[in-house]
């Protein structure tokens, strides 16, 4: 049988546009293809959130699938795979299913529910769906299917520890009930290592049920998750038969009785996570309206490395850079920043703000008499950036972009209302370690960012000979106790058994949590790895933990 994989990029909410796509593709691919498949609640973009509790929302998805039913008549030779949100009818429950559906020669010819609704991290599906009641396979042409979504191909505890809550077996279970070849839809967000995680997991379904095994993915951004795509087909060995390129669509046909004879080699990580960044940008914007976009550079490493990302996401004459220099600022600061404009080919403008500082510091003067300056007058400076970026973006309708890194925002090194102004934090799961290796990557042609850049000093330059170590531990050595202990979750105690300097766990613990008011007025974090802070994180800000 010969089926098409669409990996595709839906918008959230879409319902006209997302429906559109499979029609388009339908009539492309008619008498072509015996079956095509698209990916988990393609109908709607995942993840649709409160959406789905909006009855005039299920209404339109409902006509949607009519109107899929009413055109596959259309194409009686190809049927169509898709996933979507579909009442249960049940009195009991959400009421609500992520379902796969089925449509072939005008006729909606079977649902399957899905099993294993996932609670961890980004994924809160039991908030809207019940699980499947029962599992079942479908006879379509020459293959009897067992069709799966998403995490019901995940109950493997030996590779995805993370399965171990499940007591159900849903592909075990279809493949009980005859199905002889194995088709999973799925959202699979990305995050450092995952691919791997999942051709393991994917290959290994095949292998041990001895039936080819089809994987696909959705691929595009919604907001702070991003999809690479990297869909999969195996067969009944566990050999690749085809493996989908990761972060751009792809509509590629398979037999589904063919050998397996492609190498798997997975993608170098910060090739990976370039193009996830990359991809998140472009997509965020693109979905959210926006066309051009403005970032502060300040000389720095990390507002480089986000102008970077823009360029590759949206086109050099797309983005502005803006240099604000204040009392404190090095030459290079503004130096570097034109120089790495014109590398990039931006537009640049120098926009000095010592004037505006020092009105502030006159108006306050009689109010802070007696005091010290401290992290205020650091702030002031901050604040007044954030405040000429978000000018910028109101009256040319750019978005602004927040350029710190994970580092700084787990230990609240960075200002409210300041450098934290923005539509989207770019960088902000990404730790200051591995933000200088994106460097390397990014001039690994030719030089993009200036070497002055990426070897000068860290400094937030906000009071005289200021450097972040002064504040900070060792960036290796406070990245790998973040790891720990927000990645990992892991105690205190446990690090500091890890041959960490005591006091210096205790410090990053308690600044990590004393910081969590600031980290919940961000911007939305592109996640890429783990664990990011944002949408999978939920902790109290208001709470008292012992160390």
């Amino acid at each position: 049988m010969k089926i098409t994989i669409a990996q595709l990029n839906p918008t959230v909410g879409d319902i006209e546009g997302n429906l559109c796509r499979i029609i388009e593709i339908m009539s492309e691919f008619s008498g072509k293809t015996d079956l095509i498949v698209f990916p988990e609640l393609f109908i709607v973009g995942y993840p649709p959130q409160d959406l789905l509790e909006r009855s005039w929302f299920i209404n339109k998805v409902d006509q949607a699938i009519d109107r899929l039913v009413m055109e596959s008549s259309k194409h009686p030779e190809t049927g169509i795979l898709f996933g979507a949100p579909v009442p249960t009818g049940r009195k009991k429950g959400k009421g609500l299913a992520n379902a796969a559906v089925l449509v072939y020669q005008g006729a909606k010819l079977f649902t399957q529910a899905k099993s294993l609704l996932p609670t961890h991290d980004v994924f809160d599906e039991a908030r809207y769906f019940d699980p499947a009641l029962e599992v079942g396979v479908i006879r379509f042409k020459n293959e009897v299917l067992g069709i799966s979504i998403c995490e019901d191909a995940w109950k493997e505890p030996k590779l995805w520890p993370g399965s171990k809550h499940y007591e159900e077996d849903p592909i075990l279970k279809l493949v009980g009930s005859g199905a002889t070849i194995g088709i999973n839809i799925s959202a699979s967000p990305f995050y450092l290592g995952k691919e791997e995680i999942r051709f393991r997991l994917v290959q290994n379904q095949a292998r041990k049920h001895r039936i080819p095994f089809i994987f696909v993915n959705q691929v595009g951004a919604n907001d702070e998750l991003i999809f690479d795509g990297g869909s999969l087909v195996f067969d009944r060995t566990g050999n690749p038969i085809y493996l989908a390129p990761y972060f751009q669509e792809e509509l590629h046909t398979v037999e589904s009785n063919n050998l397996g004879d492609q190498e798997y080699k997975a993608n170098e990580s910060i090739e990976s996570l370039y193009s996830a960044l990359t991809l998140g940008v472009k997509d965020y914007l693109r979905k959210c309206g926006f066309q051009k976009a403005v970032i502060g550079l300040s000389g720095g490493l990390d507002s480089a490395l986000t102008c970077c990302l823009a360029v590759d996401a949206i086109g050099k004459d797309n983005v502005l850079g803006i240099s604000m220099p204040s009392p404190y600022s090095s030459l290079g600061s503004v130096e570097d920043s034109r120089k790495l404009a014109a590398n990039l080919g931006i537009e640049f403008k120098v926009i000095p703000i010592t004037n505006i500082y020092n009105n502030y510091l006159e108006v306050l003067e009689e109010h802070f008499e007696g005091t010290k300056a401290d992290t205020t007058e650091e702030n002031i400076q901050a604040r007044i950036r954030g405040n000429i970026l978000m000018a910028f973006s109101n009256k040319f309708g750019s978005i602004a972009l927040s350029t710190g890194n994970k580092s700084e925002m787990a230990v609240g090194y960075c200002t409210l209302y300041g450098d934290m102004s923005g539509g989207l934090s770019v960088i902000a799961d990404v730790p200051k370690t591995i933000a200088y290796e994106l460097t390397e990557f990014v001039n690994r042609e030719k030089e993009r960012i200036p070497r002055a850049i990426i070897h000068k000093v860290p400094s937030a330059e906000l009071k005289p000979d200021q450097k972040d170590q002064d504040t900070l531990p060792p960036y290796p050595v406070l990245d790998r106790i973040l790891q720990y202990y927000v990645e990992e979750g892991y105690s205190v105690e446990e690090i500091i058994a890890l041959n960490f300097d005591p006091e210096t766990v205790k410090w990053v613990a308690r600044t990590v949590d004393r910081n969590e008011f600031k980290r919940r007025q961000a911007a939305p974090v592109l996640k890429v790895s783990s664990k990011a802070f944002g949408v999978g994180r939920r902790m109290p800000i208001a709470k008292k933990i012992s160390y």
